[in-house]
């Protein structure tokens, strides 16, 4: 199976999130680029691609690297396709576009989702038809794009164990009634294997990666080729890069990236083409 999606971020979000994460004003940042304040304007409002040169120089204010820089802003780089485990299905959640992961194992009639965010609807009828019960709701964070269906979802399948860290499980209310606190390190049964969690903070203070098999469920941590906005209380940008840096590229390089938002990835081309990297 091949997730065929467009990628989440284009040069101006790249842009935007650096300078909100360093707090560099787009009237500093044209200055220290030279590039002329309109024509920043232009390039963040989407009405124009930058030159191979203005993405450099933007680039190195940001402390971005100028190359991967260029290669999504002049030559729109998305990642190769991936071809996904036999295990895991997808789907685009409603109303909400964030993605949605089920993971099925038809050796042991078990199942999981991760990050369930609006209508439940599909999701209950994707399992009705596999026939396989609910085991684990597994929320890379507390988002409401990403937790929203939990209700129903616990509805339909009163035994499922919600597994979300218990920073934000504090967020979102009875959504996390009996939950497993998705610790660093930890491991959680499945399948004839596990699943094991990867603490990932910067995003939000408690947010989490999900590694089962080859594939690393995360979130709104790493997307293609960019990374998540900042919403963390305590926790911030520095915090967010680093936890790719050490957290997840420390991952075999043909680890799969299945985002929150956005195409499949892979750590190697995450590494090889991320501007933030």
């Amino acid at each position: 199976m091949k997730i065929d999606v467009v990628r989440e971020d284009n040069f101006a979000d790249i842009v935007r999130k650096a300078s909100t994460g360093l707090k560099i004003a787009n009237t500093a940042l044209a200055a220290e680029a030279k590039v002329a304040p309109g024509r920043l304007d232009a390039l963040l409002a989407e009405r124009a691609n930058p030159t191979e040169d203005e993405a450099h120089s933007i680039a190195r204010v940001l402390n971005l690297d100028p190359q991967k820089l260029a290669d999504i802003g002049c030559r729109d780089w998305s990642p190769r396709s991936v071809e996904l485990n036999g295990e895991l299905q997808h789907q685009i959640n409603a109303p909400f576009p964030s993605n949605g992961y089920f993971l099925i194992s038809k050796e042991t009639k078990t199942a999981a989702f991760v990050d369930p965010g609006g209508n439940a609807e599909h999701i209950l009828r994707v399992l009705e038809r596999a026939n396989v019960p609910l085991e684990y709701i597994l929320l890379t964070h507390k988002h409401h794009d990403h937790v929203d269906a939990v209700p129903e979802l616990r509805d339909a399948f009163p035994s499922a164990r919600v597994v979300i860290s218990r920073i934000d499980a504090l967020e979102i209310g009875d959504n996390a009634r009996g939950a497993l606190d998705a610790v660093d390190g930890g491991t959680i049964p499945f399948g004839k294997g596990e699943i094991r969690v990867i603490h990932t903070p910067g995003h939000t203070d408690g947010g989490v990666c999900f590694l089962y098999r080859d594939m690393l469920f995360t979130g709104d941590t790493l997307f293609a080729g960019s990374v998540g906005k900042l919403y963390g209380p305590r926790l911030g940008y520095e915090d967010l890069l680093n936890s790719v840096a050490t957290r997840i590229f420390s991952l075999p390089a043909a680890t799969v990236v299945l985002p929150g938002h956005g195409p499949p990835s892979t750590v190697e081309q995450e590494r090889e083409h991320n501007p933030f990297f």
